[in-house]
Formats: C-alpha cells, sequence, structure tokens
C-alpha cells in the first residue's frame, strides 16, 4: 500500500503518530484502517497498541523491548509497499435500540428540525450500516460513520450533565453510544439495553474500530427484556 501524503510524528517517547490529513471522509478512514490492519498483521515485536482515529494511527510501543527508530522504519516499510491491505474482518454486530420517548429525549424535536416525523427518523437511523471509525471519549465508546447526511445535526447548545449508559446520539455527521452514565451534548434518540463496555470481560469493549453495526428498532418491553439479561440498561 502506498500512502501519499501520510506523515509520520512523534507523538510521545514511545509513540508514533500516522497522519493522513484532517478531513474526515470514508476514503481516509478506509486508509487508516488498512494500515491497522496490516500493521496488526505483521506486528513488530514490541509495539503494544495500535488505536485508529478517523485520519491518523496512533502507534505506541514498549521502549524497554525496541526503540522509536526501529518503529519508525518498521512503519515506514508499510506505509511505502509490502502488498494489499487485508480484507476487512466483515464483523457485523447487530444493536437493538428502542428509538424515543424516555429512551430518546430529543427523538421528536431532532425529527422537527429534519422536517420529518419520529418514526422517520428511526427508520432512517437504523436503515444505515455503520463502521465503527474510532473509540474514544470514554472507555468503549464508538465514533461511528456512516449516517447519512440529511440525518447530520449540530450539538446541543447545552450539554446534559447525565446521559444514561447505552444511549444512541447523533452530532454532527456521526452517531455514537455512550458507554456509560457520563455528560454529553449529542441528541439522544434511543438507547440500546447492550453493555458497551464490561473491564471483566475477556473483550471489555464490545465494539472496536473497523466494526460494522446494524442498529435494529425494538421497543421499550423487548428493551427491558434484554436488559435484564444483561443485568442492568434500564431505567
Amino acid at each position: 500500500m502506498n500512502a501519499p501524503g501520510a506523515e509520520l510524528e512523534p507523538l510521545a517517547d514511545d509513540a508514533w503518530l500516522v497522519a493522513f490529513g484532517e478531513s474526515i471522509d470514508e476514503a481516509t478512514l478506509e486508509r487508516v484502517h488498512a494500515l491497522a490492519a496490516r500493521l496488526d498483521r505483521d506486528r513488530l515485536p514490541g509495539v503494544v497498541d495500535l488505536v485508529p482515529a478517523y485520519a491518523s494511527l496512533g502507534v505506541f510501543f514498549d521502549s524497554a523491548a525496541v526503540d522509536a527508530d526501529a518503529v519508525a522504519r518498521w512503519l515506514r516499510d508499510h506505509l511505502h509497499g509490502g502488498g494489499p491491505a487485508p480484507p476487512p474482518s466483515g464483523r457485523v454486530v447487530d444493536v437493538p435500540v428502542s428509538y424515543g420517548g424516555r429512551f430518546g429525549p430529543d427523538l421528536a424535536d431532532a425529527a422537527h428540525e429534519l422536517g420529518l416525523d419520529s418514526q422517520t427518523l428511526a427508520h432512517r437511523h437504523a436503515s444505515s450500516l455503520y463502521t465503527v471509525a474510532m473509540i474514544g471519549f470514554a472507555p468503549g465508546f464508538p465514533y461511528l460513520s456512516g449516517l447519512p447526511s440529511t440525518l447530520a445535526l449540530p450539538r446541543l447548545a447545552t450539554p446534559r450533565t447525565r446521559i444514561p449508559a447505552g444511549s444512541v446520539a447523533i452530532g454532527g455527521r456521526q452517531t455514537g453510544i455512550y458507554p456509560r452514565e457520563s455528560p454529553g451534548g449529542w441528541r439522544i434518540i434511543g438507547r440500546t439495553p447492550l453493555v458497551l463496555f464490561d473491564p471483566c470481560r475477556e473483550r471489555p469493549a464490545l465494539l472496536a474500530p473497523g466494526d460494522r453495526v446494524r442498529f435494529r428498532m425494538i421497543d421499550a418491553d423487548t428493551f427491558e427484556r434484554l436488559a435484564s439479561r444483561q443485568g442492568g440498561g434500564g431505567g
């Protein structure tokens, strides 16, 4: 994979940043994930983590096991050759969501702002296939690309001090899921009973960069039934 325009920058004594510019678009995101997949496939001993973002990739290493120059050479080798990127994993995660009502307090206002009714907004939001662009803000919080441009909404002028765990929201041209109770300024349109982050699980975060997400509409009764199986999520 040749990577014109990619720049290698020091991020810390034990980290490099591969920057692909500043634009948020699907083509750049694909380049980031392709590089991450190739590096993971041919991981240099001493490299401990690869952290994709929308237009960059953080590469963290154990400086006691490998020096920064060796990591930089490894990165440049993969930026300027090495064959095609591995195919995507194909992992698609089904995320049940109850839209509106007490689970989505912003749905009606958001729909009105978009010139839609609430049911249409919910259906359109659930009809897209999303990609986990990155994990950030809080452990397990997925920033999802693929939101239809007609559903983009500005963030709230005044952020909420408490958003329940599992809240599904729109912020600008992105959608996401709050993994735990926290403040936030995105528009809350629904909630999932799934637990997005559990440090006791073998894989703490339910979603990882590159995963695909498909939302599935459920009613409030189904939400409560699924939440009881998860050990929480209602409210």
